[in-house]
């Protein structure tokens, strides 16, 4: 009867039995429920383990399973308020490194990921490299604190000049690296110059280490020299981080000039630059300029790479490549933090990188990025027009976009999620404010460019949706407009809605149409949601899109008619629209009133 039951659809039987039985009632022997499931003893086996693992049974050798006793009532909830006072310390942003939205719906393409997709990982390779590696004789040994010679060997070849394996610290990744740096190198209160935009967790470690971010314009060349001597200047800063090759978000690669530029002013500051590389393996196919590092020979600069983007998240290897006596407290931070780098993830790595098979992986991966990156460029020069590409990068794993002035990336970004396609607003990657709304869009996360195509189209769709109005603010002498949907809804009415929003509801106003806009009007209590970091308007827009269809569909039908065309289409879905549930909260439709204003109630 059961002969497609896995072991976890029988244990989810096996949880209803037990819920009839009293605790302490023995369940059917093992030969029992194979014989009544029509299971092998092995599937029987690994759910009576799952159940045991919950609690839910107790297994007493040579007796059988029995259910376990039940818990007696409901454990108060603890009080964790305290923790609020006693955390005096904000220097931690949990809110840029925690994702505050539950997890995407299935289906959804990650399109905001900073790694492959595991399609374009090594696995094979990195699976049997850590399986020799874990049968060594000396695989569970104490690893050297500053990593395997060895390893260390090809970190500084992979730099070259006259970079040696004492020159090279090897760390649990890039992340770690920063953090490494970033508090060996200046003290709390310090400020430290960096390109905008910049990576976002570079700026979290930088204020977990109690360090200010001062931001330095880029262009197309790179960070830009004259604004860097300023901002030396203005702060006194002694520390720049600097992504100079395949910069992210941008993709920017400095140009050759700008690299001397950039150093010959950080040594006139007596500064140090953090030279962060994690892109070295991710070019397109094209040329590669060398790392600073390669040419100083003065201690200048602290070099940062990984190799866990070109090979896979869990492949947490990366070095820190410094001379002088910096490179001594970073040696003496990284202890403090982990003693040393696991020694199999070490062999491992060394294993990989070492075989000819790297290479052929790397020019693959080239190959693979390029062919990406030229698809979803031109998939949104179709479909997402609005979302425009400046420059293509020659490498890495992203692009670009740039979006209509005054766009909230950050409301667009949560639109496109609930389309089922998941972008990086471009405003988390300025340490200040941003000088324009941007999109990072990844073209390595998703799984083919079938998947890149599709997630194009979603953003197109969300992006067509769903704006900043803050353009209309003047005309409309309403500062509380906040969003606007697109669509071809015909001419419209032309008058000016005055009536404030009620409590509690957003007010799409009909007679408010000019051209392909719908307005939305914010009702009272948004602000204060908002600076919370809520976006409850959101919730308001997913109801009002249900509409954008039957809009157009009239609008076609009475011809382009001028009236209030989303009167009759909420008219046309019915007052008593079904309910439904957007970002956690209770939405309902209660259709159009006598003003032709669509009201939607959270």
């Amino acid at each position: 009867m059961y002969e497609s039951s896995t072991s976890g659809e029988l244990a989810d039987r096996l949880r209803a039995l037990v819920a009839r039985l009293a605790p302490g009632d023995r369940l059917p022997s093992s030969r029992e429920l194979v014989r009544e499931y029509k299971v092998g003893p092995a599937t029987v086996t690994r759910a009576i383990a799952a159940l045991a693992a919950e609690g839910a049974v107790v297994t007493r050798p040579g007796s059988g399973t029995f259910a376990a006793p039940r818990s007696q009532g409901r454990a108060a909830e603890a009080d964790t308020a305290w923790q609020t006072v006693a955390l005096t310390d904000r220097s931690v942003d949990t809110g840029l490194v925690a994702d505050r939205l539950a997890p995407p719906p299935a289906g959804t393409i990650a399109m905001d990921g900073g790694y492959l997709h595991h399609s374009l990982q090594p696995a094979r390779a990195l699976g049997a490299a850590l399986a020799r590696a874990a049968r060594r004789p000396d695989a569970w040994d104490r690893a050297p604190v500053g990593g395997l010679t060895a390893l260390r060997t090809v970190f500084a070849r992979r730099i070259g000049g006259d970079v040696t394996a004492q020159d090279v610290l090897v760390t649990a990744g890039g992340q770690s690296a920063l953090s490494i740096a970033f508090r060996a190198i200046a003290g709390p209160g310090s400020p430290i110059l960096v390109e905008s935009p910049t990576y976002p967790l570079a700026l979290a470690a930088m204020r977990a280490a109690g360090l200010r971010p001062v931001p330095v314009p880029i262009d197309a060349e790179g960070l830009r020299p004259d604004l860097l001597a300023d901002a030396f200047a203005m702060t006194g800063a002694r520390l720049l981080y600097a992504q100079p090759t395949f910069h992210n978000p941008t993709g920017t690669v400095t140009a050759p000039h700008r690299r001397e530029q950039i150093l010959d002013v950080a040594r006139a500051s007596g500064a140090f630059v953090i030279e962060d590389d994690f892109a070295r393996d991710l070019g397109h196919g094209g040329a590669l300029a060398k790392p600073l590092v390669a040419d100083d020979r003065d201690g200048t600069v602290v070099h940062v790479t990984s190799l866990t983007k070109p090979a896979a998240p869990s492949l947490r290897i990366g070095a820190l490549t410094a001379r002088g006596p910096v490179a001594e407290r970073m040696r003496a931070v990284r202890m403090i933090d982990d003693f040393f780098i696991a020694r199999p993830l070490q062999e491992a790595a060394l294993e990989v990188v070492s075989s000819p098979s790297w290479d052929r992986h790397v020019r693959g991966l080239a190959a693979a990025l390029r062919e990406r990156c030229a698809a979803l460029a031109a998939a949104l020069h179709r479909q997402a027009p609005g979302a425009a590409v400046e420059r293509l990068p020659t490498g890495g794993l992203h692009l670009w976009a740039r979006l209509p002035a005054g766009t909230d990336d950050t409301a667009l970004a949560a639109a496109a999620r609930g389309l089922g396609v998941t972008v990086s607003p471009g405003s988390r990657y300025f340490p200040t404010e941003a000088q324009a709304p941007h999109l990072r869009i990844s073209f390595a996360a998703p799984a083919d460019l079938t998947e890149l195509t599709e997630g194009a189209r979603r953003l197109g769709k969300a992006l067509a949706g769903f704006t900043d109005l803050s353009g209309l603010i003047g005309r409309t002498r309403r500062r509380d407009v906040t969003g606007v949907l697109h669509g071809p809804f015909g001419k419209g009415r032309k008058g000016i809605e005055q009536r404030a929003p009620e409590r509690g509801e957003a007010v799409l106003d009909a007679r408010r149409i000019r051209g392909e806009h719908l307005a939305v009007h914010e009702p009272v209590g948004f602000q204060a949601a908002q600076r919370a970091g809520e976006h409850p308007l959101a919730d308001a827009l997913d109801a009002a899109m249900q509409l954008v269809e039957p809009v157009r569909a009239l609008a076609e039908q009475h011809d382009h008619q001028d009236r209030p065309l989303v009167a009759n289409a909420a008219q046309h879905v019915g007052h008593r629209a079904p309910l439904v549930l957007l970002g956690g909260h209770r939405v309902r439709q209660r259709g159009a009133d006598q003003d032709g204003n669509l009201r939607v109630r959270t």
